[in-house]
């Protein structure tokens, strides 16, 4: 069955952003001059994604507004022969049928997803999580579905992390099947790294088939009173194969100031209208010790 349907949990305070997050919501933080959440919704729509559920909160409005159509600013824009950045605008209204639900308790990761259940039906979707972008030729998503593809069951998009990393994720117990692809018996939420199964960590990107809302109705609350999505993924691989697919390309955790301001400088190298003049100034920059 082929994936059309993502969904994109952006239901968090973002409590580690304080005081931007107060009244901006973390998902439209921008990496240079787009917001984070718009770089993860292209990568679900080149991936071949046709709707997405983003699963928000109280004082979310302003991820709406972003992706709606704007005829007051466009308006204001061509009279003042702008149209550049008019093709902007109509980008980003145009990327993929967009849709809203809010989670009205923050009950944990498992919960978002079960908030999902109507939109998604009985039909495998995407998850993206807004704390993970990927850099890469191929979008992330896209490699993982063409693992679907292939084997027909869920699919966790993992890296290998360094040791000292591993208590920071998800860790997957597993066997391999082929290269970069393991069949996942198990998952550890953020283990000691000497009682880690591997060094290899989920990392925001999930197809998962919908025999896992009837799991997350009946998991039981974890620590802190959240419904866990690991205990529903390792409840379901019980019951039927679920593989690990090692992607290519750069993450970054955009959802920790280090990473955000990593995914900043770099992807503001890439660019091609800013990306030379910018290298020269970090040139000046990191040698001033005045810094």
């Amino acid at each position: 069955m082929k994936i059309t349907k993502a969904v994109i949990p952006a239901a968090g305070l973002g409590t580690r952003f304080l005081p931007a997050t107060k009244a901006v919501p973390k998902e439209m933080l921008p990496i240079v001059d787009t917001p984070t959440l718009q770089y993860i919704i292209e990568e679900a729509a080149k991936s071949g994604i046709e709707d997405i559920l983003i699963i928000t909160g109280r004082g979310k409005r302003a991820i709406e507004d972003h992706f709606d159509k704007s005829y007051e600013l466009e308006t204001e824009l061509a009279r003042a022969g702008k149209h550049d950045y008019i093709e902007g605008l109509e980008h980003i209204s145009s990327l993929a049928n967009i849709h809203y639900v809010r989670q009205k308790q923050a009950l944990g990761l498992g919960h978002a997803i079960l908030c999902a259940k109507s939109f998604v039906g009985n039909a495998p979707f995407a998850v993206l999580l807004g704390d993970d972008i990927v850099h890469s030729e191929t979008p992330c998503l896209k490699q993982m579905i063409d693992v679907y593809d292939k084997y027909g069951s869920s699919v966790l998009g993992v890296q290998e992390v360094a040791r000292e990393d591993i208590s920071k994720y998800g860790i997957v117990d597993a066997v391999p099947v082929e290269k970069n692809i393991h069949r996942v018996q198990g998952m550890v939420e953020k283990p000691n790294p000497e009682n880690a199964p591997s060094n290899i960590a989920v990392l925001g990107r999930y197809i998962i088939t919908p025999e896992i809302f009837t799991l997350l109705e009946n998991t039981k609350p974890g620590a802190g009173g959240e419904i866990q999505l690991t205990d529903a993924l390792c409840a379901l691989a019980g019951m039927q194969p679920v593989y690990s697919s090692i992607f290519d390309g750069k993450r970054y955790d955009v959802g920790s100031k280090i990473g955000f301001l990593q995914a900043t400088v770099e992807y503001a190298l890439r660019r091609e209208d800013i990306g030379a003049q910018f290298k020269e100034y970090l040139k000046t920059v990191i040698g001033d010790t005045k810094c």
